[in-house]
Parts: structure tokens; C-alpha cells; sequence
């Protein structure tokens, strides 16, 4: 299966919350199945100094050959690359969008979401069925006896696209910890979802998230849990979960989006491989 590779051009940029900007991109071309199911990963590719559009790698027909064609292209004229999640993409045409947390100008993603304007082009890699989970998400939350999702603000647009795709009858707790009360967003669900913000108000990435789910008074039963957020964050909620309240490790579905202090540029801490060997172990 042939990794999608397309350039996209934005083509409307809005704030949705202060620190929130969401960007549409018209896509050159778009596989049917883009958007079609919720939390689609995808990586944008980001232009070097100097460059009106990234240099992209060719399409392979080998899954994993886009990246060595990435890394072939001299390293002066690389696209700096950052992962995200697909919003949504608006039905029937090739328009998609696509969340930017802006925390700064200090990484290429932010810094170029901070100025960016219509005409502005990008590159795309995926998403593809490929990195599909093996049991999708409704599926598995309906097979449990209540659901459990919990991350920070880079979690939000897969986390609103999960409990967008919960069917009716599903019984959900979300734990979500933004910066402040202004960076809130709607959250729209079939399923019975409750809906705990939680402000971080300056103090360290994920202990307000630690704290409330470590405090709750969680429901009866064995929970389907999401976590995703800043890597250490996760940590800690997975290993609370599995070892103080009993979920088995199966039920726990985890990923670091983020690292503190750190960047998708910096080398895997010894933590970060041994939660990538038990991610690729469960699935």
C-alpha cells in the first residue's frame, strides 16, 4: 500500500480559540477514505528558508519508502516534518483541516502557523488505512463498559474526533487540560459524554490531568481508556490506570504526541522506545 504523498495550499485560516489556529488546505489529490474515520494521522511537511514549497519525496509503492525517499533529499533542502491529526475534512471535496496549538515561534510548526496565509503550500504525507488501529475505536469503546479519554490541547482534535464517532448508548468521561478557560472548544457526541476541563493555569504540562483522573471517582467496571498528550503525562496516566486501578493493559490505548523540553527533532529517550516496543506489542 503506496503512502499518500500531495501537496496542500491553505486556503482559509482561523483562530478558534487564542491559542488555537485552524487552517484549510486544498489538497492536489485526496484518497476516499480521508476522513472517513476518526483520529487519522498525518505529517506536514514544512519549507526550508528560503523555499516557497518544501521539497517532497516521491510516492513508493513500498509502505516505509516515502521515508527513505525523505531522507535522500539532501539535508539543505529536507522539509522540516511535525505529525498531526486530521479535524476534518469537508464532504465531498479535498479540502481538509487541520488544528495548529500555537505555543510560541519556537518550533517550525507553530512559528510557520503563527504567519500563515492563503496561497501558503505545504506538503502532506498520508493519512492512510496503513496505520489504521486494528480494532477501530467505536468498535472497541462499545465492547467496553464505559469509555475513557484524557490529553492535553494536541489531543484535542483526535479526541474530538473519537467521541464524534462513539455511537449512542456509550457511557464517557473526558478529561481534557488546556492552558485556560479561553482555549475550551465544543465537543460534539452521540454518546453519553461528560466533559472535565482542566486549567493549567502556568503550572507544569499534565499535572492537572494526573491529578483530576489520579482523584476521580471513576464508574464500575472495565473502561476503554484513550490517553494521549505530552509523553510524560501519558506515562504516568497509563501506569496509574493499569497498576492502582486494574485496567488491563489491553484497554489502554496510549501516545505521546509531545515531549517537555523536547522536540520530534531530539533523539527517543529510553522511555519513549519502551513505550513504542509495548504500543507495536498490543497492536
Amino acid at each position: 500500500m503506496t503512502l499518500p504523498v500531495t501537496f496542500v495550499e491553505v486556503v482559509e485560516v482561523r483562530r478558534i480559540t487564542p491559542r488555537t489556529a485552524r487552517i484549510t488546505f486544498a489538497a492536489e489529490e485526496l484518497a476516499d477514505t480521508v476522513g472517513t474515520t476518526p483520529e487519522q494521522q498525518l505529517k506536514l511537511c514544512f519549507p526550508r528558508p528560503g523555499q516557497a514549497e518544501p521539497v517532497l519525496p516521491a510516492p513508493q509503492d513500498d509502505p516505509m519508502g516515502w521515508y527513505r525517499a525523505y531522507l535522500a533529499i539532501p539535508e539543505a533542502e529536507r522539509p522540516l516534518m511535525r505529525s498531526f491529526t486530521l479535524r476534518r475534512r469537508r464532504p465531498g471535496t479535498r479540502l481538509v483541516e487541520i488544528d495548529f496549538v500555537l505555543h510560541g515561534d519556537t518550533g517550525p510548526a507553530a512559528a510557520w502557523a503563527l504567519r500563515a496565509a492563503p496561497g501558503e503550500r505545504l506538503g502532506m504525507v498520508g493519512p492512510s488505512a496503513l496505520y489504521a488501529p486494528p480494532v477501530p475505536f467505536a468498535e472497541a469503546a462499545a465492547a467496553a463498559d464505559w469509555v475513557l479519554l484524557a490529553g492535553d490541547e494536541t489531543a484535542l482534535p483526535a479526541l474530538a474526533t473519537l467521541v464524534g464517532a462513539l455511537p449512542a448508548g456509550v457511557r464517557a468521561l473526558a478529561y481534557v487540560e488546556v492552558a485556560d478557560a479561553a482555549e475550551r472548544q465544543p465537543l460534539e457526541s452521540r454518546a453519553d459524554l461528560a466533559v472535565h476541563w482542566l486549567h493549567r493555569d502556568g503550572a507544569a504540562p499534565g499535572a492537572a490531568l494526573a491529578g483530576a483522573v489520579r482523584a476521580a471517582e471513576l464508574p464500575a467496571g472495565t473502561p476503554y481508556a484513550w490517553l494521549a498528550g505530552e509523553a510524560g503525562a501519558v506515562r504516568a496516566l497509563r501506569r496509574h490506570l493499569v497498576e492502582e486501578r486494574g485496567v488491563p493493559k489491553p484497554s489502554v490505548d496510549f501516545t505521546g504526541y509531545w515531549r517537555h523540553r523536547l522536540t520530534q527533532d531530539d533523539a527517543p529517550t529510553a522511555e519513549d522506545l519502551a513505550d513504542a516496543q509495548e504500543r507495536l506489542a498490543g497492536s
